[in-house]
């Protein structure tokens, strides 16, 4: 989706533009269309294979234990699903969607097949959400395939002021914007407009603002999976509070501008470079030695 600098300000004027009315997945795919050269409906099916991906993930690390190559983490995803399933959590939709986030992010850190969505780090966040919502509201897949535009086109516009990796900006960038992406796309799974979409990424973006990038070991497995979890949590709420008329002070493009500077600000031992945080614990420390000192290399974002 690239072309001229897209702003969340911009987008919605063009939606208040004359003419044929427009929605956001049209603009996402018109801009994809122009980039690639590729047809709306070519568009459709591969954001339509990339749905597949994300329902296999889920369902892969919420039906069995899936262990990460290191032996560090696993089967928690599979954990919270059995325990949904007999009746013993207190939020069920909120707890469906944590267990395919943790899910999917186990199985990327199995080294499976996984969407990076908007990276594999945060890989859990957008599917664990949009396909428990979609689920409870009844939504069919059309309708999913075009709130996966939406995510897409909000982590486009973010992704212009502040790269979206946590060695450049925190995991701020990642999950911080894994969420904002997932509260956008379950505003128009629940037919907000565009401002609402918009006013969820600012009060999401918010509360994962100075989000740190700490990898135990230098892997993406601690704490990035519950970092996924706990993101499902942010977007929820965010959507909830947009669809209920609740705006943020800040307007989202100048919460994605303080996202960028908050990210340049943070010391390098806080961006990926498994120097400060978590990964500095005594037991941080210990894991790291444990599994022979892995290089951040063999971790994937």
């Amino acid at each position: 989706m690239a072309g001229s600098r897209l702003t969340f300000e911009s987008l919605l004027e063009q939606l208040a533009e004359q003419g044929a009315p427009r929605t956001l997945p049209d603009i996402a795919r018109d801009a994809e269309s122009r980039q690639t050269g590729l047809a709306r409906e070519q568009l459709d099916e591969l954001m339509a294979a990339r749905l597949q991906v994300m329902r296999e993930a889920a369902k892969r690390g919420t039906e069995a234990p899936v262990a990460s190559r290191s032996g560090l983490t696993g089967g928690d995803g599979h954990r919270l699903w059995q325990a949904i399933e007999a009746g013993g959590t207190i939020l069920d939709t909120t707890a469906k969607a944590v267990a395919r986030a943790i899910a999917v992010a186990e199985v990327n850190a199995a080294m499976g097949r996984i969407v990076a969505a908007p990276t594999a780090g945060a890989s859990g966040v957008i599917p664990g959400v949009l396909l428990t919502v979609a689920e409870k509201l009844g939504a069919s897949d059309e309708r999913l395939i075009e709130a996966l535009w939406v995510a897409g086109l909000v982590g486009q516009v973010i992704q212009q002021k502040q790269p979206l990796s946590g060695a450049q900006g925190g995991c701020q960038a990642e999950c911080g914007a894994a969420a904002a992406m997932a509260a956008a796309g379950v505003c128009y799974l629940a037919g907000g407009d565009g401002a609402t979409c918009f006013e969820a990424v600012a009060i999401a973006l918010k509360n994962q603002l100075g989000l740190v990038c700490d990898p135990v070991a230098g892997l993406v497995e601690v704490p990035c999976i519950k970092r996924n979890a706990g993101s499902v949590g942010v977007a929820l709420v965010a959507a909830e509070m947009a669809l209920a008329g609740v705006r943020s002070v800040i307007p989202p493009d100048e919460v994605v501008s303080a996202m960028r500077d908050v990210g340049r600000a943070l010391p390098t031992s806080l961006r990926e470079t498994g120097e400060g945080g978590l990964a500095a614990t005594p037991s941080g420390r210990r894991i790291a030695r444990e599994l022979g000192g892995v290089s951040l290399g063999d971790g994937r974002n």
